[in-house]
């Protein structure tokens, strides 16, 4: 019998009630993530049942935007912060069936002109005769049902040096919930991506608007490492939902990172997540560093169809201008803050020269 999509008449924050909550839905699906993506993306979400005849198979989530003057169904879109959203299908769905139908709701029924998913349980056998494109989404997670000691004990030995280091140099690890939380996570990350002569792809609003929305569900653990003098020198920002915790990102003062925070930060978030009852630890896309945590290794398709060729060139123009703009505030930013400081201090020699105090 066929797949077809029917639209659903709901708002994000109805949209619980479509899914089986304990079994489907990821974070990234449910009604506080959805307005979270709204105010910064100025998107419509999108709800729709699969349906096989009468009998509802599953549901999908995602939210048309509009670029280049067109509109555009993500489920995500790159540049969302946001990982998996798709589908959220009964064990015995063909995905692959699925697949074709929201192609069909994408195109026909809301008249979009491009379409871009990436569905944590999709195969790349699942797309096969569909006619999409595809990259490989690569990540680590890590199995958190073990026990601590042989979770450590998959940990490279470099990495296990690291968490005795910061132990032993007096940083503790501590759950935040404060308003200070996203400017100091945002000013490290400034400093993690000026080391690379670059800025970071989002501004300090949209840590703000990720706290507001999705901290007060319960779904979202913020830790700050703390050195000795109870100086925040790193932070780490982990959304959870239905026995997943997601590592949404991390940033820390490089002038303290010899006392090894980042390590201890991810530990700390393994071993709050199993006392949660998180079964699974999912580190993000990229990162050969990620890799010293002892995760087996996961690739997800992250598939995009389009109803025009221009757009899938200006989709890669875009990506390339947005790379292109980074790198040149990055260099700007970084010429500013030496002739900043080469100011600065040619005023402090001069001064100190005629005993200005």
């Amino acid at each position: 019998m066929t797949y077809t999509f029917e639209p659903l008449d709901v708002q994000a924050k109805e949209c619980t009630r479509l899914f089986d909550i304990e079994r489907r839905m990821t974070i990234y699906q449910t009604p506080a993530w959805l307005e979270f993506l709204s105010r910064t993306q100025n998107g419509d979400p999108v709800f729709a049942a699969l349906k096989e005849g009468s009998r509802t198979i599953g549901h999908f989530v995602g939210m048309i935007v509009r670029r280049w003057g067109f509109r555009i169904l993500g489920s995500p879109f790159p540049g969302w912060s946001t990982a998996y959203m798709g589908l959220a299908l009964d064990s015995e769905v063909s995905r692959g069936r699925a697949v074709q139908a929201l192609i069909e709701l994408a195109f026909q029924t809301l008249d979009c002109s491009h379409l871009e998913v990436m569905d944590r349980n999709l195969t790349v056998d699942d797309l096969n005769g569909l006619d999409v494109q595809y990259r490989l989404y690569r990540g680590f997670q890590v199995d958190l049902t073990r026990d601590e000691d042989d979770l450590i004990a998959d940990m490279t030995s470099a990495c296990r040096r690291c968490i005795r280091k910061a132990d032993k140099s007096g940083v503790v690890i501590e759950v935040a919930g404060d308003p200070a939380f996203a400017n100091e996570y945002f000013a490290q990350l400034q400093d993690v991506f000026a080391k690379q002569g670059l800025v970071p792809t989002y501004g300090v609003e949209r840590v703000r608007l990720l706290i507001e929305e999705v901290y007060p569900t319960g779904h979202l653990l913020l830790l700050r490492a703390l050195d000795p003098q109870g100086k925040c020198i790193a932070t780490g920002i982990f959304p959870h939902a239905n026995g997943v915790m997601y590592f949404w990102g991390g940033a820390s003062w490089r002038a303290s990172q010899h006392l090894r925070p980042n390590e201890a930060l991810q530990w700390a978030a393994m071993r709050i997540a199993k006392r949660m009852g998180m079964r699974t630890f999912d580190m993000g896309g990229g990162g050969e560093y990620k890799r010293k945590y002892g995760g087996a290794e996961i690739e997800v398709p992250w598939f995009r169809k389009s109803k025009y060729p221009l757009i899938a060139r200006l989709r890669n123009v875009a990506r390339n201008a947005s790379a292109i703009h980074q790198w040149v505030s990055g260099h700007l930013r970084s010429s500013h803050d030496s002739i900043g400081f080469s100011m600065r201090r040619s005023w402090t020699t001069s001064c100190s020269h005629r005993n200005v105090l």
